[in-house]
């Protein structure tokens, strides 16, 4: 049985990747029935997590009868979510002046890189390259070597899918109290540029500049890095505000040099680091956990994927679980009176087809 504060919502999802699929998980955890229309013939993934709570209705959009369906699913949706190219869904007879036709409520959610419009909007792309045109890539890395990668997290997930799911969830607000539907152009890059306004802000006022590895939250700032230890593993830092840095110069034994006597002064930061480093590199990671976790230091040590899931705070909220033996995140963010919860595992592609179309009310003539 669903519960979440999306109970009772009905989605229609067009088999993608990457976003468009992560924003379903993420309304499904929220407790909406959230359908994947998926290609017949398509192969399943079992550990697909970013499909769990779903289920699945094989369709060929080719034949019309199974577009057909697909509108009558729409009929009964309250939201459409699809990821594909701008004239896609039009071109499968499934786009918005059909769907909203057949159905003036539903929020139809669009999910591309480059967005509905513009020069690029039909070029293929990647997450890296959306998070390039927008300034976020140009300046996450270190000096003298090229940007790096932060995988597809900044671009597919936190420019797209999050902005994606507020958006439909806007929409379905507005379209309870209207009776109206509407479009969501959700593109990576309008995301990421909006979640770039701090350094944006921060650069308009003089305090951050283009080059990478020299400012307040890019590895520029000694106070606010990762280093390694001496075991070879890595801790990060991020003692900020005046107070949690003056505790890091006093865990770290660094109070009375008089390099780090100023904190900002960002012609002594690389001498800072350096000194830093060289004191972070004398003791393991778990030393410097041992002495520092749990205080206003602002620490943490840097854990990899298989270690994340048995840290004792993350244990204790159970931020990781096991659903059929697969490790992966709970339900975010969390709900006094209406928790989410995980529907379950991915779906086998089309295993649930009657199912649907039944609990749906579709009838097929």
């Amino acid at each position: 049985m669903a519960s979440g504060p999306l109970k009772g919502v009905k989605v229609v999802e067009f088999a993608g990747i990457g976003p468009g699929p992560f924003c379903c998980m993420l309304l499904s955890d929220m407790g909406a029935d959230v359908v994947r229309i998926d290609r017949k013939g398509g192969r399943s993934m079992k550990n697909d997590i970013l499909a769990r709570g779903r289920r699945s209705i094989a369709l060929d959009m080719k034949e019309a009868n199974d577009v057909e369906i697909a509108l009558k699913l729409v009929e009964k949706a309250d939201i459409l979510i699809e990821g594909f190219r701008p004239g896609v869904m039009e071109r499968l007879g499934v786009g918005p002046d059909v769907a909203l036709n057949r159905n003036p409520k539903l929020v139809y959610g669009r999910m591309t890189g480059w967005g509905q419009t513009g020069p690029l909007a039909h070029a293929a792309g990647h997450d890296l390259n959306y998070i390039a045109l927008t300034g976020a890539l140009f300046a996450m890395g270190r000096k003298d070597v090229a940007p790096s990668p932060p995988l597809n997290l900044v671009g597919d997930f936190g420019g797209g899918a999050l902005y994606l799911a507020m958006g439909v969830c806007a929409a379905l607000f507005e379209a309870q109290r209207s009776g109206q539907g509407q479009v969501i152009d959700a593109a990576i890059t309008d995301g990421v540029t909006s979640t770039m306004a701090m350094m944006l802000g921060f650069r308009a006022s003089g305090i951050w500049t283009d080059d990478r590895d020299a400012n307040l939250l890019d590895g520029g700032a000694p106070f606010y890095d990762v280093y390694a230890t001496k075991d070879g593993r890595y801790v990060s830092i991020g003692s900020i505000e005046p107070q949690f840095y003056a505790l890091l110069l006093e865990k770290t034994g660094l109070k009375d040099d008089p390099a780090f006597a100023v904190q900002l002064l960002k012609p002594n930061w690389a001498d800072m680091s350096e000194k830093l480093a060289a004191v972070i590199a004398s003791r393991t990671r778990d030393e410097w956990t041992a002495l520092m976790e749990g205080t206003d230091v602002c620490f943490a040590p840097v854990l990899s994927m298989a270690e994340a899931p048995t840290h004792p705070h993350n244990a204790a909220r159970e931020t990781f679980v096991a659903v059929d033996g697969l490790v992966q995140p709970n339900v975010a963010p969390r709900f006094s009176r209406t928790p989410g919860q995980i529907q379950g595992p991915a779906p086998e592609v089309g295993a649930q087809s009657e199912e649907i179309l039944a609990d749906w009310g579709v009838r097929i003539s």
